[in-house]
């Protein structure tokens, strides 16, 4: 089969080719400032037209949005005034096309001007690091936001007609173009939410499982000494390869291959993976469909992880879950966890199995294709849904930890509301306070310090006018923006909790202001204060004082 060649990751011409781009401000800043909000955001989510109105100039910064954003042809000199041309045409970057007269047309020349045209071979898109890093993200034509907003087909990206086709062959242009189940997509919000919620921390060794066009090896490559990334897709390890090359990242360790199977034996301190986990029958698309039945790709993905953690090291995913008739679906993904392992699973959608599956054939370009085949295909999702008794599918993000521990903690929740990204640093603290808790029994608890965690307000709810509230919450504006109601035990206990006085000394005082006997508030409110320091309202402070 007929494959497109991608380019090469020569490191000196990396590296003039990452100076050219810099120079010419294309980066996410530099579009922001170039496009305003409004066209920067239609690009997110696929529509050009706004961006094309935004870049009618001639600057090299408009030069390369026109290029490797908007896939369009430019002639061969307004293309060497922005980039090393012929270091880019030597590698790959850019090939030569025939539209001479659609560029000149584009570009403005008249007759006589400038025909021979150039067009990128890859999309290119500047991408913001979390320090300010500026970074480019390389994967297909037309692939830059994928999963559920849909790829768009741009005019010489996969078929020339504008329209989905699963094969490969020759586009309108004479080029090689890419069979749909082969392309590589960019960066998505799954991808960057997984990129969020990833612990950062110094660590030895990082597995990218899955790697794409390589954005979480990317994010790894900052504070991991190595990085190993993986994929079933050959040409996903080759862009994955031009995403650290051209962001000056270093050279991942490359194995093809599918879930452990290529690190086999091997250990690591961190393993993300936004992997293909889509529930769907068959496996049309090699980004997002896993080929295996119901969410098996994602279960595998997690039991196998243990014996791939060295201790203390973590494996973080997004994944899809069936909601199985007659079964909860806690149960099920918490049966997933592997032995020795801490886990934190977080549900944060539910969609009905209708709902589902069009978006996935929305995703797939179906809906733009004949009708029947349309209806055919919708038929097939249903029949498998129906067959496996599954009423609905949850997406959300696993975080197991190998904490060896006898008891290991398993939370599973569902969280559909506003949270802050980053999250990294909330996760680690959720595991942390798990060890507090694990290795701290009642007596101990009431002999600990506690603060109440800096992000942390109390809202009172009640009619207005009335002498005492109906009820008081405690919110978190960070992190998780988590609410929990108190009562008026709870209130004072975290209103009176700097880390100057032990919880047990804070409950007697209470008890002697309310009038109750201390002894038994001591023997009801430890359970309450675990429960505010598992969702982080509460901190432990310090060594266990006196009680």
């Amino acid at each position: 089969m007929s494959t497109h060649r991608l380019p090469t990751t020569d490191p000196e011409r990396a590296e003039r080719l990452r100076a050219a781009l810099l120079a010419a401000d294309f980066t996410a800043d530099g579009l922001l400032d170039l496009l305003g909000a409004p066209a920067y955001a239609a690009l997110g989510r696929s529509e050009i037209v706004p961006a094309l109105r935004a870049t009618r100039g001639d600057s090299a910064l408009e030069t390369l949005v026109r290029l490797f954003l908007l896939q369009r042809p430019v002639t061969y000199g307004r293309a060497g005034a922005a980039l090393p041309i012929d270091d880019c045409l030597a590698d790959g970057w850019l090939v030569r096309t025939d539209e001479g007269g659609e560029a000149a047309s584009a570009d403005g020349a008249g007759a006589g001007g400038d025909r021979d045209v150039v067009r990128a071979s890859v999309d290119v898109r500047p991408y913001g690091g979390p320090d300010g890093e500026d970074w480019w993200i390389v994967s297909d034509l037309g692939c830059a936001v994928g999963g559920a907003g849909g790829i768009a087909v741009r005019p010489g990206a996969h078929s020339g007609s504008g329209t989905v086709d699963e094969g490969a062959g020759l586009s309108d242009t004479g080029q090689p173009r890419v069979g749909r189940a082969e392309l590589v997509l960019g960066v998505g919000g799954a991808s960057t939410t997984l990129a969020g919620i990833t612990v950062r921390e110094p660590v030895a060794r990082t597995l990218d499982l899955g790697t794409g066009s390589g954005i979480q090896a990317l994010h790894a490559a900052q504070h991991a000494t190595s990085v190993t990334v993986t994929d079933r897709n050959p040409r996903a390890l080759q862009f994955a390869r031009l995403t650290l090359a051209l962001s000056g990242a270093a050279v991942p360790e490359v194995r093809e291959g599918s879930l452990f199977e290529p690190v086999r034996g091997e250990t690591y301190d961190l393993i993300v993976s936004n992997p293909p986990f889509v529930i769907s029958p068959g496996a049309r698309f090699a980004y997002r469909d896993g080929g295996m039945g119901g969410d098996d790709l994602c279960r595998m993905l997690v039991e196998g992880a243990a014996e791939h953690l060295t201790n203390g090291g973590y494996c973080q995913l997004l994944a899809n879950w069936q909601h199985v008739d007659g079964e909860d679906w806690r149960d099920r993904v918490a049966g997933w966890v592997p032995h020795g392992c801490d886990a934190w699973i977080v549900q944060r959608e539910v969609q009905d199995v209708t709902q589902y599956a069009e978006l996935w054939l929305r995703d797939g370009g179906d809906h733009q294709g004949d009708p029947e085949a349309y209806a055919e295909r919708y038929d097939t999702w249903l029949d498998e849904f129906g067959a496996r008794k599954t009423k609905a599918v949850g997406f959300g993000w696993i975080t197991l930890r190998k904490s060896g521990a006898d008891s290991p903690s398993v939370t599973v929740e569902e969280w559909p509301h506003p949270v802050e990204q980053p999250l990294g640093a909330w996760v680690r603290a959720h595991f942390d306070r798990q060890d507090f808790l694990r290795a701290t029994d009642d007596a101990a608890l009431l002999a600990a310090r506690f603060r109440l965690a800096p992000e942390v307000v109390q809202e009172q709810v009640g009619l207005p006018g009335a002498e005492d509230p109906e009820h008081v919450v405690l919110r978190q504006n960070r992190g998780m923006r988590r609410a929990t109601k108190v009562d008026t035990v709870g209130a004072g206990f975290a209103g009176a909790c700097d880390g100057s006085l032990s919880a047990g000394r804070i409950v007697d005082a209470i008890a002697q202001l309310l009038g109750e006997d201390p002894v038994q508030l001591r023997d009801r409110t430890p359970e309450s204060i675990r429960l505010l320091v598992e969702q982080g309202f509460l901190e432990p402070v310090g060594d266990v004082g006196g009680a």
